[in-house]
């Protein structure tokens, strides 16, 4: 499994890459494989405020729904259009294609608290 350095990881096992005041959010390659095949993905928050760990939204295997939480503070501007028609990317490609939302930060600061790729690979057993 892969935990790319640049990103960085909640304990929920979402990820955030931070681009400015803006970042994307996704699964991390972990929760993927924990998960199974991914059919459905359902985020009704964009244009909300939603805090950390709050949930923003919920992803669909072929046995179980998983609610998926904020890792900061933030408001969520855009969803994956791509998931609609091709959850399975977040199978294929967790850190790429296949990301969920996209967001606004408010405070950038907040994501230094999160885990860092080798503290969340020790949570994980990695």
């Amino acid at each position: 499994m892969k935990f790319p350095d640049e990103l960085r990881y909640t304990k929920d096992h979402e990820w955030i890459r931070v681009h400015g005041d803006t970042a994307t959010v996704g699964i991390t390659d972990f929760a993927q494989s924990e998960l199974g095949d991914i059919v459905y993905v359902e985020v009704e928050t964009v244009g909300d405020a939603v805090s950390k760990d709050d949930v923003f939204g919920t992803v669909e295997a072929v046995k179980t729904v998983s609610e998926l939480f904020m890792p900061v503070d933030g408001t969520v501007t855009e969803m994956n259009s791509a998931l609609d028609t091709n959850p399975e990317l977040i199978n294929e490609d967790p850190y790429g294609e296949g990301w969920l939302i996209k967001m606004t930060l408010d405070n950038a600061a907040d994501v230094d608290a999160l885990l860092s790729a080798s503290d969340y690979a020790d949570m994980v057993g990695q």
